[in-house]
Formats: C-alpha cells, sequence, structure tokens
C-alpha cells in the first residue's frame, strides 16, 4: 500500500492500541505513519479560568501524549517512517481532515472522554462513519492473533472496495481470508405453509460470494479461502468466528456521521472483540 497511515493519540488504553496496530500495518506496507491529536481547547474554556483552554498545559499534555506514542513506535517497529502533529480542533473534525489525504486511518473504540460503559465513543462513530479512506477501530486489549480475516459478502456492489482491503490484507499477513455471506430466512407470520429449499439457498450464497470474488481471487492467488455461508444475522455470522480483523462495507447514508454506517457495520463495530476495518465506497466519501 505505502501512502500513508494517520493514527489518533489520547492518552487513553484504546488510543495506544490504535498506535500499536497503525505501527505494525504501516511496517507491512512500507507506509509513513503520522500520529495525530486533536487539540480540542473549548470544553476547558471558563470564564473564571480563562487561561486554562488557552494557555500552555493543554499543549503541553498533549506533547506528552504523542511523545509517548511516538516512542511506542519506535521500540515497537524501528524501520518504520513516523512523526507526531498536534493539530487545534475537536478530535473527530481534525481525523476526518487528515483522512483526505491518508490511505489508512486508525483509531480507539473510545477515548479518554465519554461514559465509561460505552463500547463506542461520539468521536470513534463520526469517524468511521465519514473518513473517506478505510478507518479501523481497535480496542484496548485485541484477542491473540488467529492467522484468519473476516470478510462480509452480500450481493450489492459496494462491497467491492471492502473486499479488496481484506485480500491484500491477507496477502501481507500470511493470514486466510473467511468471505463471510449471512442471509435469514423470512418469517411469514401470517402463511407458515410457504417453505423454502435450504439447498438452494446455500447455493445462492455461495454464488453470491463466487460472482463477488473471483476477480481478487484471480488477483490474489497466494491467499487462502474460505467461503463461509451461514442462515444467521450478518452481525452473529460476522463477529461470531474468532479473526485477527473484520472487515465490512457500509451501505449507510446520511448527514450526520452515524447515519452514514449501515446497521452491519454499526453492529459489528459494537460486538466484536477484535479490530474492525470499515470501508466505504467511493461515492460514500466525502471529499
Amino acid at each position: 500500500m505505502a501512502g500513508l497511515i494517520v493514527a489518533g493519540a489520547d492518552g487513553s488504553a484504546p488510543g495506544a492500541a490504535a498506535v500499536d496496530w497503525a505501527a505494525d500495518d504501516a511496517a507491512r506496507t512500507g507506509a509513513e505513519l503520522l500520529i495525530v491529536h486533536g487539540l480540542d481547547r473549548q470544553p476547558y474554556s471558563s470564564t473564571r479560568f480563562p487561561d486554562f483552554g488557552q494557555g500552555n498545559y493543554l499543549l503541553m499534555g498533549a506533547a506528552k501524549v504523542l511523545e509517548a506514542a511516538e516512542a511506542a513506535v519506535r521500540a515497537r517497529q524501528p524501520s518504520v517512517r513516523v512523526r507526531a502533529e498536534i493539530v487545534e480542533g475537536t478530535p473527530a473534525a481534525v481525523l476526518q481532515d487528515q483522512a483526505r489525504r491518508a490511505d489508512e486511518v486508525v483509531i480507539g473504540n473510545r477515548g479518554m472522554g465519554g461514559f465509561a460503559g460505552a463500547l463506542l465513543g461520539s468521536v470513534t462513530m463520526q469517524v468511521a462513519g465519514q473518513a473517506r479512506c478505510p478507518v479501523v477501530v481497535v480496542r484496548a486489549e485485541p484477542p491473540e492473533p488467529v492467522g484468519e480475516i473476516g470478510i462480509g459478502i452480500d450481493d450489492s456492489g459496494t462491497c467491492e472496495p471492502a473486499i479488496g482491503y481484506a485480500f491484500e490484507q491477507a496477502r501481507l499477513r500470511g493470514a486466510t481470508l473467511r468471505l463471510i455471506h449471512a442471509w435469514q430466512l423470512p418469517v411469514h407470520a401470517f402463511a407458515p405453509e410457504i417453505s423454502f429449499d435450504l439447498d438452494e439457498v446455500r447455493a445462492g450464497q455461495r454464488e453470491v460470494i463466487q460472482s463477488r470474488t473471483t476477480g481478487w481471487r484471480e488477483r490474489y492467488p497466494d491467499v487462502n479461502v474460505v467461503e463461509d455461508v451461514q442462515s444467521a444475522h450478518p452481525v452473529e455470522a460476522l463477529t461470531g468466528v474468532p479473526s485477527d480483523l473484520i472487515v465490512v462495507g457500509s451501505h449507510g447514508r446520511g448527514a450526520f456521521g452515524a447515519l452514514l454506517l449501515g446497521s452491519v457495520s454499526r453492529g459489528v463495530l459494537h460486538h466484536a472483540q477484535c479490530p474492525v476495518a470499515v470501508v466505504r465506497p467511493p461515492e460514500h466519501r466525502d471529499g
């Protein structure tokens, strides 16, 4: 991939895990790593203490966060080209702006603020919902590696960029790529006599997987592929198998951040125990 990977750092445990993940991916791809801290003074501004939000306190704290993050990268992946930058603005806006020139953005699932019990922070939802490039969301304690990547396959053309991203990640890692297609049988409460030929349904599911991935398999002949057809909710199917990374496309549309994430993308982000990459088609990206 080369190019540029941007990692958000805020001093939180998920933020540190995101920097680690980004460092490893930069080592795999040969990309430069930019660690960014969005310095938002507004929440700390006060008429009673006017100098705190505008003074050097926040700047000094941000500098310490970036110094620690950059040192962690150099210790973990010495060959990676890394630099750090403090950017004034809200973290979500800063990361979305950086995403315009990045090939990938990596963030923690929640930061220093917000509710302690929340699985996803508001910054995470906004960036994953609006950034123009793939966004990888990392938890504080990712599971042990299993050598497998999961990708959700559907019968729409919007999942093509996600499939390409997943194949490339599998190639770089030497991992098995699990192609997951899930479909729930409709329940006919007022017509219980309607039945389905399950063998025919499964054959149709496999046809979806094969039609969507034939070209990618030819392009990546060394990637070991497993077809996984399930009669289940897509979120359950994608999060139910141990993975090093789950890749999802997003069909969401809307003017607000979270609305640009489809229901499956949101569900996977909430329930997955491993890092999740959200990859949207170009027409759903800003810029």
